[in-house]
């Protein structure tokens, strides 16, 4: 049966399409021009050549890049960080996320704002970076995934999630039939709740792998900084080079510079991408059946 629809809906279908064609160009053609200004000469960039493909090819970026030995240790760092510390942060998130979901958990309100608190107050670098010394894990892989083990932010749509999502007459139902607190969890609460860990996932494993500024604070060690790390010594070692140039090399060595910022970005965005469409799926679900109760 064919739906018939007024002049207002189409005109409203037509400027939404429209507005979402629009988005969607300002969302991925910053990633796209680093990706064609990457293999085009710095020239070609400046004299506005470089609009929908590359001009003047040229691989000097990336090979300045891999040429450093060291990238390809701060590859394995950056996945070893970011499986573990996703690993960590969904299994501590999302059965804390579903405690304080449950009505009859004791001071869970309470605790819930504890956690809203931390989000607007915040202790700083400085007493942080004393407790993790304090604790022995500075220049370790402790000192990087456990200081931000929880985010507040994810554990709230969690939390919203499982009130929207796992009614009570669910849990009722499972008692009945001899399910405990933990088994309804295990066996059911989780079962149905792939979209939500896949949203957790994604979550924190972006923010794990695009994080430099904690490594930077606890790290000492080269041969255990992650991918964005490296690249970002890479880039000041090259800008250093730069500073102490003379006059007649000072333009070269700029712009391998600016090939070495696009290739940068490039280079560290390749693993998100790969992974992105393995949960998107899920992802899409999870934040849209979150949003909505009812």
């Amino acid at each position: 049966m064919k739906i018939k629809t007024s002049r207002d809906d189409r005109v409203f279908g037509v400027i939404t399409v429209f507005t979402l064609i629009i988005v969607m160009i300002l969302a991925i053609y910053p990633l796209f021009f680093s990706l064609i200004a990457s293999f085009s000469s710095p020239q070609a960039i400046y004299q506005g050549k470089v609009i929908l493909w590359p001009a003047d090819i040229t691989f000097e970026g990336y090979k300045k890049i891999f040429a450093d030995k060291t990238i390809w240790t701060g590859y394995l760092n950056g996945i070893l960080y970011t499986a573990a510390g996703t690993l960590l942060n969904v299994i501590f998130t999302v059965p804390m996320a579903y405690a304080l979901s449950r009505k009859e958990f004791p001071l869970g309100g309470v605790y819930m704002k504890i956690m809203v608190f931390t989000m607007y107050f915040y202790g700083g670098i400085i007493p942080l970076y004393f407790v993790v010394r304090q604790l022995h894990m500075l220049d370790s892989i402790w000192a990087v995934v456990l200081p931000t083990m929880i985010s507040t932010y994810n554990l709230i749509i969690a939390r919203s999630y499982f009130l929207g999502n796992i009614p009570e007459e669910l849990k009722e139902a499972a008692f009945l039939d001899g399910c405990g607190y933990l088994g309804f969890f295990f066996k059911i609460a989780l079962p149905l709740s792939k979209s939500l860990i896949a949203v957790m996932v994604l979550f924190y494993a972006a923010k794990q792998w695009n994080s430099y500024f904690e490594p930077m604070i606890y790290l000492n060690t080269e041969s255990k900084f992650p991918l964005q790390l490296v690249l970002r010594t890479i880039l000041i070692d090259s800008q250093n080079a730069l500073a102490n140039s003379d006059a007649s090399t000072v333009a070269d060595k700029q712009q391998l510079v600016d090939l070495l910022k696009y290739g940068w970005v490039v280079v560290s965005s390749i693993p998100m991408l790969i992974f992105y469409p393995f949960v998107q799926k899920h992802f899409v679900k999870g934040m849209m059946v979150g949003a909505v109760k009812g």
